[in-house]
């Protein structure tokens, strides 16, 4: 650096720990119950049971989702496809009608950071107490807080990274392979991974997820309007802001119902000061509305400075909530739910995928008839076995007019029992008369090829029906194939 000259400017602000003030309020009450929902949701859905098996597993190994009764195969991906769609959908909906609702009281990272300030509130004492043990020096007082708090922590963490694995694996053989040390490398490594990510994100990072690394604080500004419910501060009965005694008219003393105590900023979880404006940072949390709101009773105020309200209301002009792009986005919703529990209601649970013999097209046998096999994978995504038939449909098995059929399976119609769950592999042979000794309409409809000596393959149709439901069917198609002469 030269001398005399003025010093570089960093653009890089070193990090100030946050430390959230306790709050109590309606907003606080209801963030609070959406997080004790949401965690135990998480925590108790992998040990319930059902139908003798885990009523919620993510089976990758075996590519299956059970949820409760219902088994969803990679054949029905689609619904994950829809669920993304609808979820996508209401975010885009609740923040064009409420702002960042998803954020305050159902993210994962505000639900989980919940917990670990919980936690070291117990540990370390208040707001207050937390600065003050931070500046102090060590001792061992100070030593034992903190080693408690990072064993609380990590424990929670540990079991957060289990409980998630849990969902992926049953829950209770990989509960009993921990303690006994048997786990996989891969569960113990994925248990490891999220305790870790959990440790690190709730504990540490808190409010630079939100401010720096989450996506959506960088767009959701382009969902919101004027007509928007958001979290903010009235300036034009809030300034000018000062200190005064409770029971004094601020008017007299040419202020506004702001007492500048500061304390929407200290619960602000990120941070932030709301008196000055919207901003990206804000989660909508609404622990400032709580602490203005027990000042505004304090002081004898009306409460209201800092709520949720629209722009437009602020500016005091009409606002409305239910608009076109509000509208737009209820209606998509609503066809796009409705649509899915239809289309789960008339979902079949069983499948029928075709594949022909790789090795051989067609054998010629003794009979004069021309053979194909096929390999038929039957999917029974119900929750009970079934004995499926297999056979052709009508038109495919249909007499040729010398009182033969033109194809037809060997053995006719053969049985196979698929238990619950499992994709059953069927090989099956499907047999019909030589082009030669066939009717000339057939030989022409086949459209032989003369390079190959292949007669066109022709389309078939298997179809399964099971035994004890004849609702129960599913249909594929595939090709026959036969040579020229």
């Amino acid at each position: 650096m030269t001398v005399g000259a003025p010093p570089e400017e960093s653009y890089y602000a070193a990090h100030q720990k946050v430390y959230p003030r306790e709050v109590r309020g309606v907003f606080t009450r209801l963030r609070i119950t959406a997080a004790w929902v949401l965690l135990g949701l998480f925590y108790g859905l992998p040990w319930l049971r059902w139908e003798g098996r885990q009523a919620i597993l993510f089976d990758l190994p075996a590519r299956q989702f059970h949820l409760f009764g219902l088994t969803l195969w990679p054949q029905d991906f689609v619904f994950l496809a829809w669920l993304l769609v609808i979820a996508a959908l209401s975010l885009f909906f609740f923040t064009a009608v409420a702002g960042r609702l998803w954020c305050g009281y159902a993210c994962p990272q505000t639900v989980w950071t919940e917990v670990f300030l919980w936690m070291e509130r117990v540990t370390e004492g208040d707001r207050s107490r937390r600065m003050k043990l931070d500046a102090a020096p060590w001792s061992i007082a100070k030593l034992g807080r903190k080693a408690l708090k990072q064993i609380l922590w990590i424990g929670f963490a540990l079991w957060t990274g289990f409980t998630f694995v849990g969902f992926f694996t049953p829950i209770t053989d990989l509960a009993s392979r921990l303690f006994a040390f048997s786990a996989s490398s891969w569960e113990t490594f994925w248990v490891l991974f999220y305790g870790f990510a959990t440790y690190g994100n709730a504990g540490f990072l808190r409010e630079q997820v939100c401010k720096y690394m989450c996506p959506y604080a960088r767009f959701q500004s382009a969902m919101f309007d004027r007509d928007t419910l958001i979290i903010t501060y009235d300036a034009a009965r809030g300034e000018p802001r000062g200190g005064r005694r409770k029971g004094v008219d601020p008017a007299s003393n040419g202020l506004g119902s702001c007492t500048d105590c500061t304390l929407c900023v200290q619960v602000c979880p990120t941070g932030i000061d709301i008196r000055q404006g919207l901003q990206y940072e804000c989660i909508a949390c609404a622990a400032c509305i709580d602490a203005c709101d027990s000042v505004m009773d304090h002081m004898g105020y009306p409460r209201g400075l800092i709520r949720y309200d629209t722009q437009h209301r602020l500016e005091h002009r009409s606002t409305r909530i239910l608009r076109p792009r509000v509208l737009v986005y209820g209606m998509l919703l609503a066809v796009l739910i409705g649509g899915f529990v239809v289309a789960l209601a008339l979902r079949k649970p069983v499948g029928l995928d075709v594949l022909h013999d790789r090795n051989t097209l067609y054998r010629n046998l003794p009979s004069g008839e021309i053979e194909n096999v096929y390999l038929l994978k039957i999917m029974n995504k119900d929750s009970r076995p079934h004995e499926f038939r297999v056979s052709l449909e009508p038109e495919e098995a249909a007499t040729d007019g010398e009182g033969s059929n033109r194809h037809r399976l060997d053995p006719e119609e053969p049985k196979f029992l698929v238990p619950a769950g499992e994709v059953f592999n069927a090989a099956v042979r499907v047999r019909r008369r030589a082009w030669n000794d066939a009717a000339d309409t057939d030989h022409e409809d086949s459209g032989a090829d003369a390079e190959t000596g292949l007669g066109a393959a022709d389309e078939i149709h298997f179809v399964i029906t099971a035994a004890d439901d004849p609702g129960l069917t599913a249909r594929a198609e595939s090709r026959f194939f036969a040579p020229r002469d």
